[in-house]
């Protein structure tokens, strides 16, 4: 994960992550019955832009990722603003084990396209999720592979319907698909847009 570290630190200056990761966000506040002492994982948290715009609505906060140096972003953060109930931790879901903490919301963004096993990913989320907990999933609808050029070894986006069976799979119950962001970037002199979903995904109780 060298490039995430190498960018951590100025990752909060390009203002179209933060736009894409706000309006995640606010999707899943409005397709989630989010709560106060609702205990939260944020898999893939980067610097914590997603994380943080929930906390207002949920309780404990768990910022998850692989990347040491998007870690240490989200510590300088909770050091100018503390927060107890933030934990910051590294965690790898595709070789580590478990957590034995269990959450009512997982929630990932623009990560599961960078993990190869998609179905063991989505059966570890489902795992440490408690009784009715839901997942919350945002990731690019399938492309091209523009998105990210040929040199990233990446999942090139995903079909809602294959991953809502991939879901369903791992013991969940897709709930709903919805837009969440359309981005755009400039590919070879021409705009090209690139639609974000959210899906959300329940845990039978």
């Amino acid at each position: 994960m060298t490039t995430f570290d190498d960018r951590a630190k100025d990752w909060d200056a390009d203002q179209t992550k933060v736009d894409r990761a706000y309006a995640i966000a606010d999707a899943i506040s409005r397709n989630v019955p989010l709560r106060s002492n609702m205990r939260v994982l944020e898999y893939g948290c980067g610097t914590g832009l997603l994380g943080f715009r929930l906390r207002p609505e949920i309780g404990d906060l768990t910022l998850a990722d692989v990347s040491e140096g998007m870690l240490a972003v989200v510590r300088e953060k909770l050091l100018s603003k503390p927060d107890p109930q933030v934990h910051p931790i590294k965690l790898d879901l595709t070789s580590d084990p478990l957590p034995e903490q269990r959450f009512d919301l997982v929630c990932t963004a623009m990560t599961l396209h960078h993990i190869s096993d998609t179905d063991a990913a989505l059966k570890r989320f489902a795992a440490i999720l408690v009784p009715g907990g839901r997942l919350c999933v945002a990731d690019l609808d399938a492309e091209d592979g523009s998105f990210h050029g040929p040199d990233e070894d990446v999942h090139h986006g995903f079909h809602r319907d294959t991953l809502g069976a991939q879901t369903a799979d791992a013991g969940l119950r897709v709930t709903r698909f919805i837009t969440a962001y359309t981005m755009q970037k400039m590919k070879a002199g021409v705009m090209r847009t690139y639609p974000v979903f959210l899906m959300v995904a329940q845990k039978p109780a």
